[in-house]
């Protein structure tokens, strides 16, 4: 495997986490990728709001 071939691997690895499915109730939302970049979690907006109102 060239360095060529790793960095091509890492980028479809990449691209496949910007998938904008929430890691909680597995939804498809924009705000996904939002959340992703500020917060670094996985999850949609509502599911945000309910973990910030209900931390458990």
């Amino acid at each position: 495997m060239t360095e060529e071939d790793k960095i091509k691997d890492q980028y479809n690895t990449n691209i496949n986490e910007l998938n904008e499915i929430c890691d909680e109730c597995k939804k498809k939302d924009e705000s996904v990728t939002q959340n992703l970049i500020l917060t670094g979690f996985k999850i949609c907006k509502s599911c945000r709001v309910s973990k910030i109102i209900f931390p458990i």
